[in-house]
């Protein structure tokens, strides 16, 4: 593709400056996006996470917290992106013993004029980085797999 009929990169002003979208003439709509990842771990830090037996504590309660508490932020952590009053996360951890590891998903819902897809992968990446840190004593090569959005829904009001 020529650069004459390239797609215009909405995040760039005329001279290539990075810029944040100006959404104020779009309707706000329904929006709701869903984002899934694992973590995949040793036998050993399996265990010891779905036993409890971790010295930083309860690693699963603690990722969906900070999953949580992470696509309430992400406008702070993305610097294009713009802020959005989410009506719900839902932020789910679930080990999975086939892996070894723990398999995350994050469901995130808001009314707004921008997609809300950047805070439910926000969610699942930061659920993940907290499950890594918690058990870092056990497993220092635990890796995160497959962060990906599943869905993105945009109704028109």
């Amino acid at each position: 593709m020529s650069a004459a009929r390239a797609p215009r990169l909405t995040h760039l002003g005329p001279g290539g400056e990075a810029r944040m979208v100006d959404i104020s003439a779009k309707p706000s709509s329904h929006r709701e996006a869903r984002a899934r990842g694992a973590v995949k771990m040793s036998l050993a830090a399996f265990e010891a996470i779905v036993g409890g037996n971790l010295p930083k504590g309860e690693v699963i309660a603690t990722a969906r917290i900070a999953g949580i508490q992470a696509a309430k932020r992400t406008s702070e952590l993305i610097p294009m992106c713009h802020p959005l009053a989410l009506t719900v996360v839902d932020v789910d951890c679930v080990p999975d013993r086939g892996l070894p590891g723990i398999r995350i998903e994050a469901h995130v819902r808001c009314e707004g004029k921008t997609g809300a897809e950047m805070e439910a992968l926000t969610a699942v990446a930061t659920a993940a980085l907290t499950v890594v840190d918690m058990a870092k004593s056990v497993d220092r090569w635990m890796t995160i797999d497959d962060v990906t959005l599943v869905s993105n829904l945009m109704a028109a009001s």
